[in-house]
């Protein structure tokens, strides 16, 4: 990213909206906004398999495996506003296993890029079945969208949902209900 090209930006959008960019509160917002931009965009620079960094294994367990209340925030690219929550994933292995800090890690490279709720959802599921080839992956996303909340309908309590089932997931609603259970859940 072009820092310096961005806090331009940023200047221009001050001026536009009538401020003014020399007083004392707002002399360095071009190069905070820059720096922030650079942070919550860090997953264009994500590559999977470093990522993963060889953490995959041969394994013959093949019952579910969820971790659930992966906290992510992101940024709507229709309105650039944050939209934030949690993403539940599932997988059944079909002889291999990833690192479970790995399957955080892959949320956070889909998430930090301007994003819409649908495709990342889709992304992920998609990136767990390549990688791991399960008998099934399910992926389920709730989040708060503030270019909802704060501007527009202004609906602040409205979660929007989403969900991506491949394989067995799609297939059986028996094991698609036994996920959807299993993160309704209270924490332990």
């Amino acid at each position: 990213m072009d820092r310096k090209a961005v806090e331009n930006a940023v200047l221009t959008i001050l001026n536009e909206i009538g401020e003014d960019p020399s007083r004392e509160g707002l002399k360095r917002t071009p190069h905070r906004v820059a720096k922030a931009y650079e942070y919550l965009t860090q997953g264009y620079n994500k590559k999977i398999e470093d990522i993963l960094n060889g953490a995959i294994f041969e394994e013959k367990y093949d019952e579910m495996v969820i971790v659930k209340d992966i906290d992510f925030y992101s940024m709507c690219e229709h309105h650039m506003l944050p939209f934030y929550g949690k993403v539940h994933i599932a997988y059944i292995p079909n002889g291999k296993i990833v690192g479970l800090s790995k399957l955080p890690r892959i949320v956070d490279a889909y998430a930090r890029r301007l994003q819409v709720q649908e495709r990342m959802t889709q992304q992920i599921a998609d990136t767990i079945e390549e990688y791991l080839s399960p008998a099934g992956v399910a992926v389920v996303i709730e989040a708060y969208h503030m270019c909802m909340m704060m501007r527009g309908v202004e609906k602040q309590n409205s979660i929007t949902t989403t969900s991506a089932m491949h394989g067995v997931f799609s297939e059986d609603t028996r094991t698609r209900s036994e996920f959807l259970n299993l993160i309704a859940q209270k924490r332990i």
